[in-house]
């Protein structure tokens, strides 16, 4: 059950996307215990090694374990009828905006266990990032990630292209002595290419 999300309103995402935090720090944990404890313990590690090995585990499960509700409460997106902006973090906060005529793709990311509790990650590429290892901006833990990108890409699409702003009509205040300065250049430059 997953709430609208709408232009102008702040959303989260889904309550099991802590849970899916929680599972993924089980799992993690379940693994450093199989392949690093156990086999110091059975294999004749001394005692210390292999106490150090665990309480090092415990207090790092435990630290992720008061973390993952803290970062779930930063997590903060909205959108605007121009622009995405978001912010997250619990010790480091980052914040971003960014417009929707700068967006160039919108990748919906769910993988086994995401599929398990039904939440799916997008990944939103722009212009200028698009040959980047890392998105732009992630979405994080959305119930219900194609509506969530129809939107986006509606307004996208609604939007003109960064690029798409030149000539001489959208000029700003003063614009014309700009434009009459840069013919006034290019006269100069031809007439140096000509002697």
């Amino acid at each position: 059950m997953s709430r609208e999300i709408t232009i102008g309103k702040e959303f989260k995402p889904a309550p099991s996307f802590r849970a899916y935090y929680f599972l993924s720090l089980i799992f993690v944990v379940a693994i450093l215990v199989a392949f690093l404890i156990l086999p110091a313990a059975i294999t004749g590690a001394p005692l210390w090694v292999t106490l150090g090995m665990a309480l090092a585990t415990a207090a790092i499960a435990i630290f992720v374990g008061v973390w993952i509700p803290m970062y779930y409460r930063s997590i903060l997106y909205h959108l605007t009828p121009t622009e995405m902006t978001w912010r997250r973090g619990v010790w480091f906060r980052q914040t971003g905006i960014v417009p929707y005529n700068r967006i160039t793709n919108v990748d919906i990311i769910q993988g086994p266990l995401m599929r398990y509790f039904g939440i799916s990650n997008l990944r939103i590429q722009t212009a200028g990032y698009s040959a980047q290892p890392q998105a732009e901006i992630r979405i994080l833990g959305i119930e219900e990630p194609e509506p969530l990108r129809e939107l986006i890409m509606s307004r996208v699409r609604g939007t003109p292209p960064v690029a798409a702003a030149t000539g001489g009509e959208d000029l700003p205040s003063g614009g014309d002595a700009l434009l009459e300065e840069v013919r006034a250049i290019r006269r100069t430059l031809e007439e140096m290419k000509r002697s």
